[in-house]
C-alpha cells in the first residue's frame, strides 16, 4: 500500500462515527449490513451516517450494493489487510527478535 493511500484510510477513520460503523462493518463480514440497520445500531440520524459513510467509500475502506429498496454497506476487507499489512511492515526489523506479521 502507498503511503498516500494509507493516510487517506487513516484520515477517514479519524472520526468517531466513521470509526464506529467502520468496527461495525467488519462484525457484519462480507454480508454487509442496510443503512437503516447502521444507523439505528450507532444512534446516528441516516443522513448523517450515509455522509459518513460516503467518505469511509471514498477512501476504500468501503463497498455498498442496492438489494432492492436497500442500501447494503460492507467493509472492503482488502484495504483494511491492506492498512493492517502497512503498519506491520518493518515489524521488529531493529531488534534482534523475530517476529511474524500477527505478534511482534
Amino acid at each position: 500500500m502507498e503511503i498516500k493511500t494509507a493516510i487517506t484510510a487513516f484520515a477517514a477513520l479519524a472520526q468517531e462515527t466513521r470509526l464506529e460503523a467502520m468496527r461495525a462493518l467488519i462484525e457484519y463480514g462480507e454480508e454487509g449490513a442496510p443503512a437503516g440497520m447502521l444507523s439505528e445500531r450507532l444512534g446516528v440520524p441516516q443522513n448523517t451516517l450515509s455522509f459518513h459513510l460516503q467518505q469511509l467509500s471514498q477512501a476504500g475502506l468501503v463497498s455498498s450494493r442496492r438489494e432492492g429498496r436497500h442500501i447494503i454497506y460492507q467493509a472492503t476487507f482488502s484495504t483494511v489487510k491492506g492498512l493492517s499489512d502497512f503498519l506491520l511492515q518493518n515489524c521488529c526489523v531493529k531488534t534482534k527478535k523475530s517476529c511474524t506479521k500477527t505478534k511482534c
